[in-house]
C-alpha cells in the first residue's frame, strides 16, 4: 500500500543551508505549516542527531497553526571538499479525535498512516564580498556604538555637574575668592600701617632704613599677586579635576 502524501507545508522543501563559518553554532530555521482542517502530529528526525540540536523536535499542530523550528548545528572543522551526507525527515501523524497521549499515538501508529518529507543538509561557506560587506558592517556598528557611548558619558557627566558638583565648586570658588578679598584687605592695611610708620621714623632713622621699608612695602604686591594667581589657578584645577570625572 503506497504511504500517504505529506500533509504539512515545509518552507524549505528539500534543503536546510547552513552558512558558515562554522566555528560557532549556525542555526537555520525550517517553518511547518498544517494547511488541513485536522490537528497533525509532527516529529522532526536527523541521521546525524550528535550534530544538530532541534527545537521544538515534535509536538502538535492545530489546523492552520505554522511553527518554527529552530535546527542549530554545533561547531565542528569544515572541510570544503567533504559533501555533507547529513539529512533532516519531517514526520507526521494525523491525530486522532479526542486522544491526548500523543507518544502512545505514535507507537500505535501504522506505516501506511505515517507521512514524511525528506531534507538534505548544504554547508556554505561566505563569499568574499559577503565578508567584505560583514567587516564594513561591523565598523558602522562599532563607530555608531562609541558615538553613542561618548554622548551617553557626555550627558552622564552633564547631569552630574548640573545636580550637586556644581553646587560645590560654586561654594569652593565663593571661599576661594573671599579668600582673596581678605588677602588683599590685609595687605592694604599693612601698607598703610607701613606707610604710617615709615613717615614717623622717617626723620629718626635717615633714608638707608626709609629705603627697607619701601623695598618691603615693594615686596607685598607681587606676593599678594602671586597668591591670588596660585588661587585662580587652584579653582581652574578643581573645575577641571571635577569635568574629568
Amino acid at each position: 500500500m503506497a504511504r500517504l502524501e505529506q500533509v504539512l507545508l515545509l518552507q524549505p522543501e528539500h534543503e536546510l543551508k547552513f552558512k558558515g563559518p562554522f566555528t560557532d553554532v549556525v542555526t537555520t530555521t525550517l517553518l511547518l505549516t498544517n494547511p488541513s482542517d485536522r490537528k497533525v502530529y509532527f516529529k522532526v528526525k536527523t541521521t546525524a542527531p550528535r550534530r544538530y540540536c532541534v527545537r521544538p523536535n515534535s509536538g502538535v499542530l492545530d489546523s492552520g497553526a505554522s511553527v518554527d523550528v529552530s535546527v542549530m548545528l554545533q561547531p565542528f572543522d569544515y572541510d570544503p571538499n567533504e559533501k555533507s551526507k547529513h539529512k533532516f525527515m519531517v514526520q507526521s501523524l494525523m491525530a486522532p479525535d479526542n486522544v491526548t497521549d500523543m507518544e502512545g499515538v505514535w507507537k500505535e501508529a501504522k506505516p501506511e498512516e505515517l507521512m514524511d518529507s525528506k531534507l538534505r543538509c548544504v554547508f556554505e561557506l561566505p563569499s568574499e564580498n559577503e565578508k567584505t560587506h560583514d567587516v564594513d558592517q561591523n565598523k558602522i556598528t562599532s563607530t555608531s556604538a562609541s558615538k553613542s557611548e561618548s554622548s551617553s558619558l557626555f550627558k552622564s557627566a552633564s547631569s552630574t555637574l548640573d545636580d550637586s558638583e556644581v553646587k560645590k565648586i560654586l561654594e569652593e570658588c565663593k571661599r576661594l575668592q573671599a579668600e582673596v578679598q581678605r588677602l588683599r584687605d590685609e595687605n592694604k592695611q599693612i601698607k598703610e600701617d607701613e606707610g604710617l610708620r615709615m613717615r614717623r621714623s622717617a626723620p629718626m632713622t635717615g633714608s638707608p632704613s626709609g629705603g627697607a621699608n619701601a623695598a618691603l612695602v615693594k615686596e607685598e604686591g607681587p606676593t599678594t599677586r602671586l597668591l591670588a594667581l596660585a588661587v585662580l589657578f587652584l579653582i581652574l584645577g578643581v573645575i577641571i579635576g571635577k569635568l574629568a570625572l
